[in-house]
């Protein structure tokens, strides 16, 4: 039998959208803590403030599109959104002060969470059903890319450049995102009209959150949280450690790891079930944090990464697509939104909080207690989805 095409030009062009706009998300990640550093003389709790507060900006963007995403045309939304993403993407230059740095995050995360969030909504449209696991697999590789590359362009432009060469790129990259934007078509796949506005006047919970899809996203928050103190601090725990050069190409390492082993993981949930893949991938994710907080060699520091792209890399798509896979058909958008505004969320709380832990446990032991956050995971897990997983294999 022929499988149902996967590669088409809309698939192509939301992948690379959805990677550039997430490329710009990861570069600043990495790069905005030390620039209010240096620029305003900030405490390091405060510059993870300024760090994370880009990801609560894309928790309200996603909560308002997550409540008109499947009534309203999903190709003007995009379309609109990084429109919205690009204007904050030029305010960096005319950031005089910290509070109105704070803003802009704000305002640009917000435009992040209403255009990712449309662009996943499009995808799980367009993709077959059948290959939903594997279609998603593919598709979020460009994000953690993005975790992977845009950090590496980040630390060079910061070592070779200034801070103002950040922001050009940033700026050039959105406006390449625009113009691409123009070529994606409206899904075919809508639901009814009746099904569209049927309580729409009402005010309910459930026109913000798809319920079905929170006990996994909670999951997506908890290994987003755990992994957030990799991402934002790595620079300065590689200098602290005197692993620098390892570190610049931890990111790659870690990007080779899921290109190669995410179109595996994606076919085997659509075969199997999520669980075969969920179960390794926790324990890997958590050896690999262990090994990062031990790190005293560079070849500790990359094989983490490596173990890093096998089990956070493999955890974070798996879990979107079983957000999606829970969720009521007409309800994709919200699915997508609710997913992500929790996943969202681990990231944005992660570097404010690391920021206080470190001073008292360094880098090392708050590393070190992630392992045992991620152990605990895996039990919660059981209980909120995999207990369930052989109900969905049997449905399906």
């Amino acid at each position: 039998m022929n499988k149902e095409k996967l590669w088409t030009k809309e698939f192509i062009t939301l992948s690379v959208v959805n990677f550039l706009i997430a490329l710009i998300f990861y570069l600043l990640l990495v790069t905005i803590a030390s620039y209010a550093i240096t620029r305003f003389h900030t405490s390091t709790g405060v510059a993870g403030l300024v760090s994370s507060i880009f990801v609560i900006g894309a928790l309200f963007g996603r909560l308002g599109i997550g409540r008109i995403i499947d009534d309203v045309e999903n190709r003007k939304i995009l379309i609109i959104s990084i429109i919205f993403f690009a204007i904050p993407s030029a305010l960096y230059f005319v950031a005089t002060s910290l509070p109105l740095l704070i803003i802009i995050r704000i305002l640009q995360g917000m435009a992040f969470g209403v255009a990712t969030t449309t662009i996943g909504t499009i995808v799980a449209q367009i993709l077959p059903a059948n290959r939903l696991g594997e279609g998603l697999s593919y598709f979020s590789i460009s994000i953690i890319l993005a975790t992977a590359i845009g950090p590496f362009i980040g630390i060079l432009l910061t070592e070779y450049a200034d801070f103002n060469a950040i922001f050009i790129f940033n700026l050039i990259l959105v406006i390449f995102c625009f113009f691409m934007s123009f070529a994606v078509k409206e899904p075919a796949h809508k639901i009814s009209k009746p099904d569209k506005i049927k309580g729409a006047k009402i005010f309910k919970i459930s026109n913000y959150l798809e319920f079905k899809a929170i006990p996994i996203s909670i999951i997506a928050l908890i290994i987003s949280f755990a992994y957030s103190g990799v991402l934002t601090f790595i620079s300065i725990y590689a200098e602290q450690i005197n692993l620098v050069n390892a570190a610049s190409f931890y990111f790659i390492v870690f990007s080779v790891t899921v290109v190669v082993s995410r179109p595996f993981s994606g076919r085997l949930m659509d075969v199997k079930g999520a669980n075969i893949v969920m179960y390794p991938c926790f324990f890997i994710f958590a050896i690999a944090m262990f090994l990062f907080s031990q790190a005293n060699f560079g070849l500790a520091l990359l094989l983490a990464g490596a173990l890093f792209g096998l089990g956070f890399g493999n955890l974070q798509s798996i879990s979107q697509a079983i957000a999606i896979q829970v969720a009521p058909p007409h309800k994709l958008g919200l699915a997508t939104a609710t997913y992500y505004m929790f996943y969202d969320m681990g990231f944005g709380v992660g570097p404010y909080l690391f920021g206080f832990f470190i001073p008292f446990l360094g880098y090392r032991g708050s590393y070190s207690t992630m392992v045992m956050v991620i152990l605990a995971t895996i039990v919660l897990y059981y209980f909120l989805h995999g207990r369930k997983e052989k109900q969905l294999i049997t449905v399906k």
